[in-house]
């Protein structure tokens, strides 16, 4: 069975074949970094961290991109509103890059506890400001894009295939929320921007061909995915909340710079919920993984998420995640069970088992399936440990590296046989929380007492150490002080 993908935009499964045979180009959303992670982040960048595992365990090579969103991406996405990274610069009395090499950080630390492999480049919007003004003077010369008192919009109407990806019509488009202000600016209520003026005092502003200003969010992931993966995409991932008006963004302003299709296999992970209701910082309902860490170990957060599958949404509850940590340890037992168990002379099809595991991974990445067949696996292998003859030596060799394979390298919930290092640094790091946790409410009962030196004093011979801590509205916060 060849490998299936789910395209969202034909909306349908599709053998996958790459641009370049044995050469992959994967590009997913990075988050915009302005706050820690939540659960909602997690479940997308697990199920692409999977993605790509699967993809390179099938013999491809692949170059992951995720960019980081650190300027650009306004609190209303119909061009509205503030800069999200700005916004909470004003909050915290900081600078705007100080924010976003933070919470960078953060995010980085988050998804290293969850088993998450970094991606080989992960390129920043304001790092990329030339390669975004280079694309929408393409735009501007090719007549799908113009300028109004320093700000450039993308003209919808330049573009009829506009929306195919999300299925919304013009008419839903030009009531997606626009503003009265910019009805009068823009040529049609849905064109959409590409470059902001920026306002008197506005902390992040660029040097352009349309003065001092701004990226607007859709342009950064164009200009950044093609300058390191060619004008065609093989796989472009992000939130199914992406598609509109995000992705619709993207692949009008790509393809009418480049007029080549833009991506072969779109794929759109499905969001997170919380009794149903769908997760997301401006419903404050969202769980913060430092906070989940600290009752959690972080694979069983992840062996929670890949229960799942990627195009189908993930109800949170505790419940829940106790369950995932029940299974997760009776894997754990059954290869522990083969490490200490002395070799006999029975056998099982450990090779039936892997064809299995194969054509579920290949049936657009079915981790909820696969997980059920290593369940069944470890039935199968304590079965046969319980009976006399046992397992033989060669069978229980095979059945360890089943586990190294599909449990390991290919799920990433386990870590490599003998000793589990993801593991052992999970239980570290859940010691390391509680102590930094206690000297944090020490802190905080230090201030509450006007004893700032106290406070002071905790919080440098925390850093000292390597911890960086943030004080911020909801409390003080701490990370890891490491380079990214």
């Amino acid at each position: 069975m060849a490998l299936q993908i789910y395209n969202s935009l034909s909306r349908q499964k599709e053998i996958f074949v790459p641009v370049h045979s044995g050469v992959v180009g994967m590009y997913v959303c990075g988050p915009t970094v302005y706050g820690h992670a939540h659960l909602g982040h997690a479940k997308s960048y697990v199920s692409f961290d999977v993605v790509a595992r699967w993809l390179r365990q099938s013999g491809y090579r692949v170059r992951y991109v995720q960019n980081i969103t650190d300027v650009g991406h306004l609190t209303d996405d119909a061009d509205e509103g503030e800069d999200k990274i700005a916004r909470q610069a004003r909050l915290e009395k900081i600078d705007p890059m100080e924010v976003a090499q933070y919470y960078t950080r953060s995010f980085y630390e988050d998804m290293d506890r969850l088993g998450v492999e970094r991606p080989n480049i992960a390129p920043t919007a304001t790092g990329h400001i030339p390669e975004q003004i280079a694309l929408i003077e393409e735009l501007v010369r090719k007549g799908h894009a113009y300028e109004v008192n320093g700000n450039v919009y993308f003209s919808v109407h330049s573009f009829p295939e506009y929306g195919k990806l999300s299925g919304r019509t013009d008419q839903e488009a030009l009531q997606s929320g626009t503003r009265v202000e910019s009805r009068n600016e823009k040529r049609h209520p849905s064109d959409f921007a590409l470059w902001k003026k920026a306002e008197e005092g506005h902390l992040m502003q660029w040097q352009s061909p349309w003065g001092m200003g701004y990226p607007g969010w859709h342009v950064e992931c164009s200009a950044m995915s093609m300058k390191y993966l060619g004008d065609t995409v093989d796989i472009h991932g992000g939130g199914m909340e992406n598609k509109f008006p995000h992705h619709d963004c993207e692949i009008a302003q790509s393809e009418a710079a480049t007029g080549k299709p833009y991506v072969r296999y779109w794929m759109h992970n499905n969001m997170v919920t919380v009794n149903g209701i769908k997760m997301g910082k401006s419903l404050k309902n969202f769980v913060n993984l430092k906070e989940l860490f600290n009752t959690f170990d972080p694979l069983v957060i992840r062996f929670f998420i890949l229960q799942s599958h990627y195009r189908s949404p993930l109800d949170f509850s505790e419940t829940a995640i106790q369950a995932s940590a029940s299974g997760l340890e009776k894997l754990r037992d059954t290869k522990k069970r083969i490490l200490q168990t002395v070799a006999g002379s029975g056998s099982i099809d450990t090779e039936g088992f892997r064809m299995k595991m194969t054509e579920a991974m290949d049936d657009d990445f079915n981790t909820p399936l696969a997980i059920s067949i290593l369940f069944e696996f470890s039935k199968a292998i304590n079965g046969a440990l319980d009976k006399t003859e046992g397992l033989c030596e060669a069978v229980m060799a095979d059945a360890l590296l089943f586990f190294d394979t599909f449990a390991g390298t290919v799920l990433g919930i386990m870590g490599p046989v003998g000793v589990d290092p993801i593991q052992a640094d999970a239980n570290s790091r859940m010691a390391l929380d509680k102590v930094v946790t206690l000297l944090l409410d020490m802190r905080a009962d230090a201030r509450k007492n006007k004893d700032f030196a106290l406070s002071d004093r905790i919080r440098e011979k925390l850093l000292d150490a390597g911890i960086e801590v943030k004080d911020t509205r909801e409390g003080a916060s701490w990370s890891l002080k490491t380079e990214t």
